[in-house]
């Protein structure tokens, strides 16, 4: 099992819009296509309060790749996406980790 971290840095004012494409249509289509929705942050104390962390969940990294892919080829996706910036782009910009656990990590 491999977790990727991904880091989405909202544009100023489009953090609700982000959250609720997340809440109403992203976390099902990711489900959808294999990826496991592991937890989702925002900053409470300390941070940023324009970020949205998650992490998801995949056998290995060959099931990361085509959970992607099918994700990125959805037209349910794209219907999402250009509906939910029709007033311009949510996301400034993504960071993303494949983390890899320790051997002491109770998650492995």
């Amino acid at each position: 099992m491999i977790h990727e971290l991904r880091i989405y840095t909202a544009h100023p004012g489009k953090m609700a819009a982000l959250q609720a494409r997340f809440r109403n249509h992203t976390l099902g289509l990711f489900e959808k296509h294999g990826m496991t929705n592991v937890a989702y942050w925002t900053n409470a104390i300390g941070g940023r309060s324009d970020e949205l962390w998650y992490v998801l969940a995949f056998r290995d990294l060959a099931h990361r790749e085509q959970a992607w892919a099918e994700f990125a080829a959805d037209p349910v996706w794209h219907t999402v996406r250009s509906e939910s910036e029709k007033d311009g782009p949510l996301v400034h910009h993504i960071e993303n980790r494949i983390l890899a656990p320790t051997d002491y990590s109770p998650i492995r």
